[in-house]
């Protein structure tokens, strides 16, 4: 066994499931529990992926900026941290390079980016076509027989008819 092979074999069991492949130029919404005074909540971060960087799976990081008033913030998350809960792909836009850091300095026209029809399958948004579920058959059980049996009366009336 060499040992890219034993790296791989020992992250393995550190590789989070269920991660959607991210790429840069998608508007991600990626959500992280924080403990503080030993409670936990969940905290959304929702942005563009800005740069992606790491070599095996486990390294993989990306930095996603969104704009907060006249301000850019930008945070860098390990994509495979136990407290990120779950990433959701929002969409997906038209970049040609691994980082797209040059849009820091754009704005107004400038940075706006162009938007790309994402299968529906890419979506993290959408379900995924499951499997048809199997109708169970409700079976009813034997009702109890009392000792003398109940007979249920059925009561008409006749239509009333009105009068001149």
């Amino acid at each position: 066994m060499s040992n890219v092979d034993m790296i791989r074999e020992v992250q393995s069991d550190f590789i989070q499931d269920g991660r959607p492949t991210i790429k840069t130029g998608m508007e991600i919404e990626v959500y992280q529990k924080i403990t503080e005074n030993g409670k936990t909540r969940v905290q959304r971060f929702k942005g563009v992926v800005i740069k992606t960087a790491g070599k095996s799976a486990l390294e993989k990081t990306i930095t996603v900026r969104r704009k907060v008033g006249a301000f850019g913030v930008e945070r860098v998350f390990a994509v495979h941290s136990p407290t990120i809960e779950k990433i959701e792909i929002l969409r997906q836009f038209k970049v040609r390079r691994k980082s797209i850091k040059f849009i820091r300095g754009l704005t107004g026209k400038a940075a706006r980016l162009k938007e790309v029809p994402m299968k529906e399958i890419e979506y993290s948004k959408k379900k995924v076509k499951e499997e048809p579920k199997k109708v169970e058959e409700k079976v009813e059980a034997p009702k109890a027989e009392t000792a003398t049996p109940v007979k249920e009366e059925v009561k008409t009336e006749a239509p009333k008819t009105e009068e001149k």
